[in-house]
């Protein structure tokens, strides 16, 4: 389960290299995120570690809006609730303890945030079809992930498990130091 040892992920540890003063001026999360969310969504932040976008969904999802911190790491998730508890939106973001074989979410949701994580999933193909299961009508998810971590040829391997999840790329944003997509389900 979320306890166990996982050789693709950043240990809870480096938490610091997720969340500092000076990503903040690379990856300012109002701007990456107010495009795509907006008030009452319910709204995962896959792979939230320590939290650096999620007190943001939360402001922008508003008081009716509905964010699933969800992370496989317990440590992610309580640097996650030590730093929202500072914003006073905390009543907003639920934490979620994912399995190691599936995010584990239940209900549906309308927007998906995967950001710099999916290179750490060992079973894309299998992730990106709980997805896709958990979207609401016109939902969409948001995959960013690091050019330092991921070439161009192993993003294109990932927008092959995504297509043939039934997922389609309706955007392409574009995130410094990143690789993004938009996506949706395929109709």
């Amino acid at each position: 389960m979320g306890k166990e040892k996982h050789p693709y992920i950043c240990p809870a540890v480096f938490a610091y290299s997720l969340d500092n003063i000076l990503r903040k001026f690379v990856h300012k999360p109002g701007k990456i995120l107010e495009p795509y969310i907006s008030n009452g969504m319910t709204v995962i932040d896959l792979g939230c570690g320590p939290g650096y976008f999620t007190a943001e969904l939360a402001r922008l999802a508003g008081g009716k809006g509905r964010i699933i911190a969800a992370d496989l790491q317990e440590k992610m998730l309580v640097k996650m609730k030590e730093k929202v508890r500072e914003t006073g939106l905390e009543n907003r973001i639920e934490a979620h303890l994912c399995h190691s074989d599936r995010i584990g979410v239940q209900g549906k949701v309308d927007f998906v945030l995967a950001f710099w994580m999916v290179h750490e999933v060992p079973d894309q193909q299998r992730m990106f079809e709980e997805l896709k299961s958990l979207l609401n009508p016109g939902g969409r998810i948001l995959i960013v992930e690091p050019k330092i971590h991921v070439t161009d040829k192993l993003f294109g391997k990932m927008i092959a498990r995504l297509e043939s999840a039934g997922l389609e790329i309706i955007e392409r944003p574009k995130i410094s130091l990143s690789r993004a997509v938009l996506l949706a389900v395929r109709n």
